[in-house]
């Protein structure tokens, strides 16, 4: 009997997300130590997430459905906790920002436009991040599921979606946070959903947020 380590098939299921983990770890581990603890963290953390989201939209660009249907297969049962972990990363980046923006007050000019720039990396980067991950998770429900017990409907009466679905009804939430025309018809699929409505909108409620007190923090020089 074959017996997979789970890192090893952690590794196999998403290399991509593997990948821009060791690039981030990486990055933060050869930034100079003079920079402050949470500038180093949130440079890491853009440098994994922009990575991960420069490849995936490389990838998404020139795959068809049944490439759609190969990543789906990669993903193993603990694709959920991989989407909760992540999603809580994310937010915790929201959180680190507000840390670094009570920090700038006494920075340089210079510095504070920097750190102003970081921020604002953060904050694209982390929504960006967000509903890429649903839009896999997603794609990876709808094609795992039976062909006559889909969870989602897509207009036209669509039976092969590709990524380009995926990410009109991932980012439709994200957005809106409502559902497009596409019909939700599981109740797996409605929690999911649900999930991620509420997520986006306490995150599109704090990116609002923070993009003011940047912009006040920009006028006030």
């Amino acid at each position: 009997m074959k017996i997979t380590l789970p890192l090893h098939s952690f590794i196999r299921s998403r290399p991509h997300l593997s990948m821009a983990t060791a690039i981030g770890v990486a990055a933060g581990l050869l930034l100079p130590s003079s920079w402050q603890e949470m500038t180093r963290l949130l440079t890491a953390w853009n440098v994994a997430v922009w990575f991960y989201l420069a490849t995936m939209a490389w990838m998404m660009m020139r795959a068809n459905h049944h490439k759609v249907k190969v990543m789906a297969a990669r993903q193993d049962e603990r694709a959920t906790t991989v989407l909760s972990a992540l999603s809580v990363a994310s937010v915790m980046s929201l959180v680190a920002i507000v840390s670094q923006l009570s920090s700038m007050k006494d920075m340089a000019p210079d510095e504070r436009a920097l750190h102003y720039g970081l921020t604002i990396l953060t904050l694209v980067g982390s929504w960006f991040l967000v509903g890429t991950l649903f839009c896999f998770h997603y794609a990876h429900l709808y094609y795992q599921a039976d062909p006559a017990l889909r969870p989602l409907k897509f207009p036209d009466d669509e039976q092969n979606p590709d990524y380009w679905d995926f990410l009109y009804f991932a980012f439709t939430i994200a957005v809106a946070v409502q559902t497009s025309d596409v019909c939700v018809q599981t109740r797996l699929m409605r929690q999911i959903v649900l999930g991620q409505s509420v997520l986006s909108f306490f995150f599109n409620l704090v990116v609002l947020g923070l993009s003011i007190n940047i912009a006040a923090g920009l006028i006030n020089g």
